[in-house]
């Protein structure tokens, strides 16, 4: 701190806190935050600040706030919901396991902006509209396996519809076997709750074609008899941070009500072993007919995407098809946990899908995924294999994923493995699952 006003030191950063006595106001307590320069104010940067704020309530266990925003944000700026954004998501909390002393109360807040009221309240409510669901996508990323797996999952999926009037069908095993969707079944024959097919839609009745988004949900990730060890093996929880980010954009979609028809499926499976578990060098065969020689039970997203977008395409001539999944470890190596890789068939689609990852802050990397990638998992005794060395790791992944998509359907897949759970809390993200996705593609479909 160099500046001062008046003897009161002004912080250096943005969301840095400076409390003040309060003096011949009713407020017990003043506090000054930085918003930077005027110049520098990015929709980042303001939702950076507001989610600051949303801690510093929290710590201090507020029962009431005042924010005042009136010569900072004018309501007819952008600001005001980047800024609402960013104190919803601020605010965000697992604590339903703690015990009553550790929970932090909620907070009455009120916010004053500067401008127009009516272009204000509706930016306020369309950030709370998606933030809330962003928030909602973490807290089921943060369930742990004895509470979420594919069956509790899908009875969390029948709620949201009733609540937000959606329709939803759900496979079970029996119709997932029925349609002959190998490779998914797979995955999940070993556990004591059996695969689930999600499938979500709204506005998906009439003649137009949907916008298909399909999340991969392994509610928890042994490896199978390709074990992970123990320092891989905690944090598994957070393999259906795709399949619930899918649920949230849904349950945002109700209330957002974009002008595009679009259907969420979420493939649900736990990833276990037992004497009904596939194994390594297992040959079987996807809903589309092609066969997969399983060289790591690891590998094991891919295979339950694969029968989904078969699924999706069959039930739905999709105009668009994008997936979200924890994908591959590969992806956090060539991009760290700044950018999610996203491999698309389509120019018009990735140059969509990127400048939403910008105003979202939810950024997005494109990477290749060439036919020469294919040759590393082309099959001997059968069509393909399900995984490869460590080279190129995420855009194997992706290419085996391109084996099963029409090439005439415009398909993105999100490798968010890097991005859907962290490590280390930012000022709108405690470490754990960050709800990644649920903002970019609720951000691209009210775009379209």
């Amino acid at each position: 701190m160099g500046l001062s006003l008046a003897g009161i030191p002004i912080p250096d950063g943005p969301g840095e806190p400076v409390v003040l006595a309060a003096t011949g106001v009713r407020f017990d307590q003043v506090t000054l935050v930085a918003m930077g320069s005027r110049g520098d104010r990015t929709a980042e940067r303001i939702r950076r600040v507001g989610g600051s704020i949303a801690r510093l309530i929290g710590a201090r266990r507020l029962a009431d706030a005042v924010i005042d925003m009136t010569d900072v944000v004018d309501a007819l700026d952008d600001a005001v919901f980047s800024f609402c954004e960013g104190l919803e998501l601020g605010s965000f909390r697992f604590d339903g396991y703690k015990s009553q002393a550790d929970k932090i109360p909620n907070t009455r807040v009120v916010c004053a902006f500067a401008g127009g009221a009516g272009n204000a309240a509706k930016q306020m409510r369309n950030a709370h509209t998606v933030a809330a669901a962003t928030n909602d996508a973490r807290t089921l990323a943060h369930e742990p396996a004895n509470v979420i797996n594919p069956v509790t999952l899908a009875a969390r999926a029948r709620s949201l519809a009733k609540s937000a009037g959606l329709k939803c069908t759900v496979l079970d095993e029996r119709q997932i076997l029925k349609l002959k969707m190998g490779a998914m079944h797979a995955v999940g024959r070993a556990s004591a709750t059996p695969p689930r097919l999600i499938v979500l839609e709204y506005g998906a009745r009439g003649s137009a074609k949907p916008v298909v988004l399909i999340g991969k949900a392994i509610t928890f990730d042994t490896g199978g008899y390709s074990l992970k060890d123990k320092s891989g093996i905690v944090g598994m929880k957070y393999d259906k941070c795709g399949g619930v980010a899918v649920l949230g954009i849904m349950k945002a979609v109700a209330a957002l009500k974009p002008k595009v028809p679009v259907v969420g499926i979420i493939a649900s499976a736990e990833n276990m072993i037992g004497g009904n578990a596939y194994r390594p060098n297992d040959i079987i065969t996807s809903m589309s007919g092609k066969t997969i020689e399983i060289i790591s039970t690891d590998a094991e997203g891919r295979l339950v995407l694969a029968d989904a977008l078969t699924y999706a395409q069959k039930r739905y001539k999709p105009r668009a098809m994008i997936d979200i999944a924890t994908l591959t470890g590969g992806v956090v190596v060539a991009l760290g946990k700044v950018y999610a890789g996203a491999f698309c068939n389509d120019d018009t689609l990735r140059d969509r899908l990127i400048r939403s990852g910008e105003r979202t802050h939810e950024r997005l990397w494109s990477l290749p995924m060439h036919d020469e990638f294919f040759e590393l998992i082309r099959g001997d005794d059968c069509d393909m294999k399900n995984s490869a060395t460590r080279e190129g790791h995420a855009s194997v992944g992706a290419v085996f994923l391109k084996q099963f998509v029409d090439p005439k359907i415009p398909w993105a897949h999100l490798d968010i493995a890097a991005v859907g759970s962290i490590d280390k809390p930012t000022p709108y993200c405690p470490k754990g699952g960050t709800g990644f996705g649920v903002r970019l593609l609720c951000d691209y479909l009210t775009h379209l």
